[in-house]
C-alpha cells in the first residue's frame, strides 16, 4: 500500500491510495501516520477494508511528510563508495550512524529554508526505511520482518556546520526543514526489489545525483541488524540510508544551494519531491 498525509501543516489527515490511484481518507480508522499506527497490526486492518468505500480526498491539497512525530530519525553517512570519494572521506568499514532532529521533518513539496547563518547548504537524495515493530538485536536474515516500508528522504546538510564546527554531524543535519520526507510511505510488499531502485536529484532542471540502491555499501538488512545490535528501534522510527554521488560539496568548485533554487527528487516506486529553496 501507499500511504500519505494530506492537509495544511499541523492539520494533515492520513490517506491511502486505492487501486485506481485515488486518495482515500483513513481518519475513520487511524488518527495519523505515526509511531502509534505504523505497525503490522494496523496494516492488516487497513488491508481488510475496501478503500473505495472511504471518502475521496482532493489530490490538489498539500502533501505533508509521510510520517508524523517519529520517535527517532537516524541516518547513515558515506554509504555509497563514489560519494565517499567525492567528499574526500575513507570508505567506512562500519556504517556511519548519526541523528537528524525529528523537528527537521517537512513535506515533500514544502520549502527548504536557508538559515541566516548558513553558507554551505547541500542536498542528498536518499531512501529511508521505517520500522514496523520493536526491533532489538535483529538477525540480518530476519530484518525484512521488521521493516514496515520505505520513503524518499532529502537529507539536507549544512556542510560548514557539519564539518567545520566540531563535534558530531547532527548540527549540520538537523536545521528546520532539513528533512523532507515522502510523498508516500510505501509498504515493502509494493516494491519488487528494494536493492535495485534508481535515485535521482535535479537542481534547476540539471541532473546532480544519480544512483541505485544496488550500489549501497551496507544494504537494508545489514543496517537493521547492525543498528539494533546497539539501539532498540521502535515502530515509526526512520533510518535514511545514505546518498549517491553528485552532492554540491563534491563538485569542483563546490556548488551549494541558493535562494530560488528548485530541487526535484525521484526514487523508483516511491514518488517524487519538488522543493523550493528560500532564504530565511
Amino acid at each position: 500500500m501507499k500511504f500519505l498525509r494530506i492537509g495544511k501543516a499541523g492539520q494533515e489527515i492520513p490517506v491511502a491510495l486505492d487501486r485506481n490511484g485515488k486518495y482515500r481518507n483513513l481518519s475513520s480508522i487511524i488518527k495519523d501516520l505515526n509511531s502509534e499506527t505504523i505497525n503490522f497490526e494496523t496494516l492488516d486492518k487497513i488491508k481488510d477494508i475496501n478503500l473505495e468505500n472511504l471518502e475521496e480526498v482532493n489530490q490538489n491539497e498539500r502533501i505533508g511528510s509521510c510520517i508524523s512525530k517519529p520517535g527517532n530519525f537516524f541516518a547513515i553517512g558515506l554509504n555509497y563508495v563514489e560519494h565517499a570519494k567525492e567528499t574526500g572521506a575513507k570508505t567506512p568499514d562500519n556504517p556511519v550512524l548519526f541523528n537528524k532532529s525529528v523537528h527537521s521533518i517537512v513535506g515533500p513539496n514544502d520549502n527548504v529554508i536557508i538559515p541566516k547563518t548558513s553558507k554551505k547548504l547541500d542536498h542528498e537524495v536518499e531512501i529511508a526505511f521505517v520500522i514496523g515493530k520493536k526491533a532489538k538485536r535483529v538477525l540480518e536474515k530476519d530484518a525484512q520482518d521488521y521493516i514496515f516500508g520505505y520513503c524518499i528522504c532529502n537529507d539536507i546538510s549544512e556542510r560548514e556546520w557539519q564539518k567545520e564546527k566540531g563535534g558530531q554531524w547532527v548540527k549540520g543535519k538537523s536545521g528546520d526543514t532539513f528533512g523532507p520526507l515522502g510523498p508516500y510511505l510505501v509498504t515493502k510488499d509494493e516494491i519488487q526489489d528494494v536493492n535495485n531502485l534508481n535515485l535521482t536529484l535535479d537542481v534547476n532542471g540539471h541532473r546532480h545525483q544519480t544512483g541505485n540502491t544496488n550500489q549501497m555499501i551496507f544494504n537494508f538488512n545489514f543496517l537493521v541488524a547492525h543498528i539494533t545490535s546497539f539501539i532498540t528501534l521502535m515502530p515509526g522510527d526512520i533510518v535514511t540510508t545514505g546518498t549517491p554521488p553528485g552532492v554540491g560539496l563534491g563538485m569542483s568548485p563546490p556548488v551549494f544551494l541558493k535562494d530560488g533554487d528548485n530541487m526535484e527528487l525521484s526514487i523508483d516506486n516511491l514518488g517524487k519531491q519538488n522543493l523550493k529553496v528560500l532564504a530565511e
